[in-house]
């Protein structure tokens, strides 16, 4: 254990005297590194005199708020939770603070490469990522071991619907796998986008053209809704991260695929009735099809343009995303729940480096590459969600219709024919087309 002393003196290099005591009022998301961290703010308000209001969300609902707050210039926040999708496109628009200036001994250089590109746009820095993530398999070692089976390190998506359906148990409430459906672009329209990529689908073709027409979307759509028909949990339509992982953590889920950074969570005993049975293995690919089901993802730290706090801004987020605020989770909570996926340096760490999940959740980060995310050709970056302002809004559509197909209310061809339209009609509209 770090003492608190060590962590004091290590943390105030950090900051700057001068800046007079101020009141940041922070947007966030309700999963648990965020909640975590309102805990530890203490430790923040005793080494700088700034103390801090939290907004703490629903993913969607967040999204909504700063989304309105930034474009209206609404002032709602000083700082705002935010990611890869949103970071660029927000920071070449101008509508946040560049992150130039941090103190050296906030060590950009070690922020992990694929988290720095994507919070950055020409070379700037315009969110810090609290944590990093891409996508992986979380699975019951007994339950795997009671079918008979074994995890390979790299599966198919066919090796996960038989594994499944092996795992089902109706009789004593235990479903072969959990995956997202719930509505909204980064909720169950992340999961299926991956899911699709790893089929050999994409959202468009090189003249920005929507492929949700072609064979190989149907076919991931398809086999989704297949599989979880047969082992998912019912009302999975619903769900999203935080419902899957109560599930899995109440022992109700064979496997999950989900955010790598889900595993201090599955794995603690404090929280997770199976913590001592879970392991971990890359996200599926389709027979035949080299991409794998993994997404890029931070939630980052930035500052809306024109706030009138920036100097305690930035003293925040360097406090919340330093190599110090590590070193206070693991003095507090452990390794295991540090945030993972930002620091190089992390994974260096020899306190690190045995926890279970670790080299999953690096090698995951490492295979998920956002600039080529699919089979075939893209005019587009990002792998989870394509680089564009109008994606947010097509997204949220297009999921709203898949959502309707889990629940039982159209059919895949249904689906599919209304999300070719949406798509191509806004595309229109924005003159891609």
């Amino acid at each position: 254990m770090l003492t608190r002393a060590l962590l004091g003196a290590s943390a105030l290099s950090l900051f700057v005297s001068g800046v007079s005591a101020e009141t940041l009022t922070i947007a966030t998301v309700n999963n648990g590194d965020m909640i975590r961290m309102q805990g530890l703010t203490d430790d923040f308000t005793e080494k700088t005199g700034h103390t801090v209001e939290w907004v703490t969300l629903e993913e969607n609902v967040l999204r909504q708020r700063v989304t309105t707050d930034i474009t209206t210039k609404g002032g709602a926040f000083d700082i705002m939770t935010i990611g890869m999708y949103e970071t660029p496109i927000w920071g070449k628009q101008g509508w946040l603070v560049p992150l130039d200036g941090l103190s050296a001994d906030y060590d950009v250089d070690d922020l992990l490469p694929a988290m720095r590109s994507g919070l950055s746009a020409d070379g700037t820095l315009y969110a810090a990522p609290f944590y990093g993530e891409s996508s992986m398999i979380m699975y019951r070692t007994d339950l795997m071991e009671k079918a008979g089976m074994e995890m390979p390190e790299a599966p198919t998506w066919e090796f996960i619907r038989k594994a499944a359906a092996a795992m089902t148990d109706r009789d004593n409430d235990i479903n072969g796998i959990c995956l997202r459906g719930k509505a909204g672009w980064g909720e169950g329209g992340a999961l299926i986008t991956v899911t699709a990529n790893s089929f050999g689908a994409r959202w468009f073709d090189e003249d920005w053209n929507a492929q949700f027409d072609q064979p190989e979307w149907k076919e991931a759509l398809t086999f989704f809704v297949d599989m979880m028909n047969e082992s998912g949990p019912a009302g999975y339509a619903t769900n999203g991260f935080n419902e899957n992982l109560s599930l899995f953590q109440q022992g109700k889920c064979g496997m999950w695929i989900d955010a790598t950074v889900a595993a201090s969570f599955v794995t603690n005993p404090d929280d997770s009735t199976v913590a001592d049975k879970v392991g971990f293995a890359l996200a599926p690919n389709h027979e035949g099809v080299d991409k794998h089901a993994n997404w890029l993802w931070a939630w980052a730290l930035a500052i809306p343009a024109g706030s009138q706090k920036v100097d305690a801004a930035k003293e925040f987020i360097e406090w919340a995303t330093s190599k110090g605020y590590i070193e206070l989770v693991a003095s507090k909570e452990g390794w295991a729940n540090v945030p993972p996926g930002a620091r190089t340096s992390l994974y260096e760490n020899p306190n690190y480096k045995d926890i279970p999940f670790a080299k999953m959740t690096l090698e995951s980060i490492n295979l998920a590459d956002p600039q080529n995310p699919t089979v075939k050709p893209v005019p587009y970056t990002g792998v989870q969600f394509v680089a564009i302002p109008e994606f947010a809004g097509i997204a949220t559509e297009v999921s709203q219709e898949f959502s309707a197909v889990y629940a039982g209310q159209q059919t895949v061809d249904e689906a599919l024919a209304k999300a070719q339209a949406i798509t191509n009609d806004a595309m229109e509209a924005a003159g891609y087309r």
